[in-house]
Parts: structure tokens; C-alpha cells; sequence
């Protein structure tokens, strides 16, 4: 199984699937990619004491990590083969204190594709679906 000649929905399915293996950045941040489909996308991450700040709490390039995994997976589920991208930019609005050791739940989602931009959006939830975090993104497309 080759990725680069996988569409991008086919290559994140593979790794949702275990054909493929995880990201590094997966082990930095504790996240994984539980669902895949055209224009969304579901994570499922865990800050824990490595995550901290000097104060204790969550640092927010935590959440900002997941978001961008989040809302550039959900353009790559739209992406054909021979097609990358890159972040433009990534506005993280947090809602509240990432908590340590509780599962959340990234959700990305397409809001506009075209043929040299992609725009997104994801939401940061517990498993009650309280917001930590909301955040929009713009990504370059190109070609590999």
C-alpha cells in the first residue's frame, strides 16, 4: 500500500484502518484519527501531564495541534491523488481549560474546497459536548 498513490480519503481510511501507521506528531500529542469520511473528520486526543504549562494547566498549542490536525485532515478526505497541503493560517478560539487525562473529541469539517484553497473548521468537545475549543483554517492545495 503506497500512500502517494492513494486519494486522500483512501490514505486516512488506511490509517483509521491500521494499514498505515499513525503520524509522529501522534505520539507528541496523544491523538488518533477514529473516523474519516468526505469533508469530516473525528480525532479522539488526550492532554496529560506532559501537556502542562508553568501554571499546570493545558498549554494551548495543545489544542491548537489537534485543530490543525483536525481541520487539514478534513480538507485532505476531499484531496485527489498527487494533491497536498499546507496550513495558511489556523485561528484557535478556546472556549475553556483543556482538562488533563479526559478524552476530547475534534471534529473537522470542510466549509469550502476549491482548486488552490481549502477552508475548514473544527470543534473541540468532551464527551458531553462541552466546547474547549473552536477553530477555522485555511490551507494551500498543491501539487506533490
Amino acid at each position: 500500500m503506497n500512500p502517494k498513490e492513494m486519494d486522500g480519503l483512501a490514505l486516512l481510511q488506511a490509517l483509521v484502518d491500521g494499514k498505515i501507521p499513525a503520524p509522529s506528531i501522534a505520539k507528541v500529542i496523544p491523538m488518533v484519527l477514529v473516523e474519516v469520511e468526505k469533508g469530516r473528520c473525528l480525532f479522539e486526543a488526550i492532554a496529560d501531564k506532559n501537556h502542562t504549562n508553568p501554571m499546570g494547566g493545558v498549554h494551548g498549542g495543545f489544542a491548537a495541534t489537534v485543530m490543525d490536525s483536525a481541520t487539514g485532515c478534513a480538507v485532505h478526505t476531499m484531496l485527489d491523488v498527487g494533491i497536498g497541503y499546507g496550513t495558511v493560517d489556523l485561528n484557535v478560539k478556546m472556549m475553556r481549560p483543556v482538562p488533563v487525562n479526559t478524552k476530547l473529541y475534534a471534529e473537522g469539517r470542510v466549509v469550502n474546497i476549491s482548486k488552490s484553497l481549502g477552508v475548514s473548521e473544527a470543534s473541540l468537545k468532551d464527551a458531553d459536548g462541552k466546547l474547549y475549543a473552536h477553530s477555522t483554517a485555511t490551507l494551500k492545495l498543491f501539487e506533490l
